[in-house]
């Protein structure tokens, strides 16, 4: 029998027992309701065998309710649980700071933020791991809501605006996701992703559209660095990971039926690397430090929109870009809620010279950096499949292998300017002692920066390049 549902059903269990507990032991018990089901999906997706347990079945066109995992929902799965873990535990002293800020209750207000931050992570999981595309959109839903209450309970000064911002514009991928779905079910007379036979072109445009703001690609970004600068920190980390699922949506309907992509592959590859580069140079106008990791954000999301056009190999470097983004800029989200908890400091403007008040914090942040610029971590490989689709796909092209790499090396220059900006030369304001620096706020840094670094080596780097290609070997264009 399946071991996968209890793995699956273990968080959302505790969703609902940390309403009755004390902050530390609500922490400690939402991170080991992640930690837990990590490895059991890390072992799945070393042994490289496919699970899959049925759950109920629906007349057409819903079809059969299913849980499975396979090498592509086992990547991003351990993506999921290692942020969602870690960043639990970064929750405890943060929030303590945050609702002292607020001068709200700390017993009370916390069971309230533990729930929604463990209902938003457990829909991150139970999406990728649904077998049908009624799951999939319930738990697209249930993320953006449970979001969307964390910034308007959590957030910051203009936490009542950007909490509606971004809910209206998450309204466009989920009601387009819902019009695709239906229309993908009436023509395949199933919901079920082992039904599904092809995709509409008109269903498919649709569904791109949706996801592309989810992503989102530059044009319809304007959400998402007011979401950064204006939301409480460690749910940014599963925020960043609920827009990477976009990439996880088109790459398992891409696996169905990839001949939208296929046809239209120049015109989106020219946007994804458009908007990637534009965002990336946007990083360097930016005066608060969450706001530029969220034109980032932006930035390493078009990886994925690119990879998406590149085949086999372009699809293999989405799976891994997801996983690096996710170790890489939870990191620097992290360190930029320990500036904010130990000093208050928000604005590019009051930084610099950290590294001698925090250095744990600020050598975490280079670990960080390292992610996104690919070096010597998972990030490093996701790289390489990309540029190894671009040469696959199109040779060697120069007007397509000149951008992409040129949007890599963007990462690093803005990155390493960045960290000098804030973590090193003259303190600008900041000349007091130095504070104690909790565990909490660098320990868990730490750990996922760990991770980025052991998933480039064997024996996981080979099981997911050798898993993810079972999957779409000989399948995609």
């Amino acid at each position: 029998m399946s071991m996968i549902i209890y793995f699956l059903l273990l968080p959302l269990i505790v969703t609902f027992i940390v309403l009755f507990l004390r902050p530390k032991a609500a922490t400690y018990l939402a991170a080991f309701s992640f930690i837990i089901p990590f490895f059991y999906i890390l072992h799945r997706l070393l042994s490289g065998i496919p699970e899959e347990f049925h759950i109920m079945y629906f007349s057409a066109p819903v079809g059969e309710i299913y849980i499975f995992s396979d090498a592509i929902s086992n990547a991003f799965g351990l993506a999921i649980c290692a942020v969602s873990a870690m960043a639990a535990f970064f929750s405890l002293p943060y929030m303590q700071s945050r609702l002292e800020d607020m001068k709200l209750d700390m017993e009370k207000e916390y069971r309230k933020y533990a729930f929604l931050y463990c209902l938003f992570a457990t829909s991150l999981l139970w999406l990728v791991y649904s077998g049908n595309l009624v799951f999939v959109y319930t738990f697209l839903e249930i993320g953006i809501i449970s979001a969307f209450l964390l910034i308007l309970l959590y957030g910051y000064d203009k936490r009542r605006w950007t909490s509606i911002l971004f809910f209206i514009w998450m309204l466009i991928p989920g009601v387009l996701a819902l019009f695709s779905f239906l229309l993908i079910g009436s023509t395949n007379g199933t919901l079920a992703l082992s039904g599904l036979k092809e995709v509409g072109m008109f269903a498919w445009a649709i569904l791109f559209i949706g996801m592309i703001v989810k992503i989102p690609a530059i044009g319809l970004h304007s959400w998402l660095p007011w979401t950064y600068e204006q939301s409480p920190t460690p749910p940014l980390g599963l925020l960043i990971m609920s827009d990477g699922l976009a990439g996880y949506i088109l790459l398992r309907i891409y696996l169905v039926d990839p001949s939208f992509i296929v046809d239209y592959r120049n015109y989106i590859l020219a946007y994804a690397l458009f908007s990637g580069i534009y965002a990336g140079f946007s990083v360097f106008r930016q005066t608060n430090y969450k706001r530029l990791l969220g034109y980032s954000s932006i930035s390493q999301m078009n990886y994925m929109l690119v990879a998406l056009c590149l085949g086999s190999y372009g699809l293999m470097g989405l799976v891994i870009q997801f996983l690096s983004h996710s170790f890489g800029k939870s990191i620097l989200l992290m360190t930029a809620g320990g500036v904010i908890a130990l000093y208050g400091m928000k604005d590019l403007k009051d930084m610099g010279g950290l590294h001698d008040h925090m250095p744990e914090i600020s050598n975490a942040a280079v670990i960080g950096w390292m992610n996104l610029g690919g070096i010597l971590t998972i990030g490093m490989l996701g790289e390489f499949f990309i540029l190894r689709g671009v040469v696959d796909t199109f040779g060697l092209n120069l007007w397509v292998i000149i951008p992409a790499i040129f949007l890599f090396l963007l990462s690093v220059w803005y990155g390493f300017y960045m960290l000098r900006r804030i973590f090193y030369g003259r303190p600008r304001i900041l000349k007091s002692e130095k504070k104690h620096v909790s565990g909490y706020l660098y320990i868990p840094l730490f750990i996922i920066g760990l991770l980025s670094v052991i998933f480039l080596f064997p024996p996981v780097a080979p099981a997911l390049a050798k898993g993810v290609g079972m999957i779409i070997g000989g399948v995609v264009p």
